[in-house]
């Protein structure tokens, strides 16, 4: 099998991956976001695989939440109450939207799972203090693995971790940049799912398979074409028919800032010295989230970098239905496009995508407007 159809068929039915992993001995463990700390969780010899919530019907989850959480919230707690997750041996809370926290106290009461981490990071990412008070928490979660799990993360296991994700993010970045110069070299929902199957895969063996498809793709001969350059801007992205549908309506997405993007990959990490301090260090200067604050003008600053460096023709928020922290921060990231004369629309999206034929309609509209 070629390791891009592995990669496919990891992000088709994670369950069923990991599952097998859990089948064979490894402890598994659920994650909702980008900030939880993956490196350690592997350093401890866990599976970190990141949770994307059911698509259907979450009748089951409706009954302890607020009608305003997300389809994410929704569907992973639905997942978890119907069994279809029966193969964690726990799960992970970052603590970055108010969702999220209070999934997590749900979660805790009704799941069985052996295992529960809250990991509180800060959210202002401003000051020493904030950087200390992060390694902090991290040396704790470190902690409450090994007591948890009734074993022993090594510094030297830490670091042989920080090395495998610095190859895993260099080798996502390399193909993201290698679709952006030449995208006919690799579909978008191709990349998508790439990218969602590292997230889910043994991490070593994600690390050679995607050495092994860099290679395969450098190899095939550059193509032009006469598309237009998007760019998706939003938390994540399950749903590959997106990208389907933008490049039958005549577009590509060269790139974009995703949590299940390059918001994911960014950020190389120092593996001497002390591997907790380096990996707090990442989290801190990393390109930030709307759930972060750096600067008051750091996420437009980023956004009209990657517009100009992969010359990209309009940008496409592709937001979850009633997720906060994305929706405070778009209309001064629409202001910013606006006032650089970058054209852009919002697509407010769920687990379930609207009709067809109405998406197409709205993205032949907003692609034939580019120039």
């Amino acid at each position: 099998m070629s390791p891009l159809n592995e990669f496919q068929k990891a992000a088709r039915d994670p369950h069923g991956y990991a599952r097998s992993m859990r089948s064979s001995g490894k402890k598994v463990l659920g994650y909702f976001c980008s900030y939880t700390p993956e490196e350690i969780i592997h350093a401890a010899g866990i599976l970190p695989v990141r949770l994307f919530g059911a698509k259907d019907d979450t009748s089951v989850a409706d009954k302890h939440l607020q009608a305003y959480c997300c389809s994410l919230v929704r569907g992973a707690l639905a997942d978890a109450m119907n069994g279809r997750l029966d193969y964690l041996d726990g799960a992970v809370f970052p603590h970055t939207c108010d969702s999220i926290q209070r999934l997590s106290d749900i979660w805790r009461l009704n799941t069985g799972f052996g295992f529960f981490a809250d990991v509180v990071l800060p959210v202002k990412l401003t000051t020493e203090s904030a950087r200390q008070y992060l390694e902090d928490v991290l040396r704790k979660f470190r902690h409450d693995l090994e007591k948890g799990f009734s074993l022993t993360i090594t510094d030297e296991a830490l670091r042989a971790s920080l090395r495998t994700y610095n190859e895993i993010r260099q080798s996502l970045k390399n193909l993201y940049e290698l679709h952006s110069k030449n995208p006919a070299v690799l579909s978008g929902s191709a990349l998508n799912a790439v990218m969602r199957g590292a997230m889910v895969m043994d991490r070593a063996e994600a690390a050679q398979k995607l050495r092994a498809l860099a290679s395969e793709l450098q190899a095939k001969p550059a193509t032009t074409g006469s598309n237009k350059r998007v760019m998706l801007v939003g938390s994540l992205c399950d749903q590959p028919d997106i990208y389907g549908l933008i490049e039958s309506a005549g577009a590509d997405v060269v790139w974009d800032d995703l949590c299940t993007g390059s918001r994911y990959f960014e950020g190389i990490i120092e593996d001497e010295g002390d591997p907790v301090a380096s990996l707090a260090r990442r989290y801190f200067e990393r390109i930030i989230c709307p759930a972060k604050h750096a600067s008051v003008r750091g996420r437009g600053e980023n956004l009209m970098g990657a517009v100009r460096e992969h010359a990209v023709h309009g940008v496409i928020f592709l937001q979850l239905k009633f997720c906060d922290p994305h929706s405070f921060d778009y209309p001064y990231l629409k202001e910013t496009l606006d006032k650089e004369g970058v054209p852009n629309m919002l697509l407010e999206i769920e687990a379930q995508l609207p009709p067809v034929g109405q998406l197409a309609t709205r993205f032949e509209t907003f692609i034939q407007m580019l120039h």
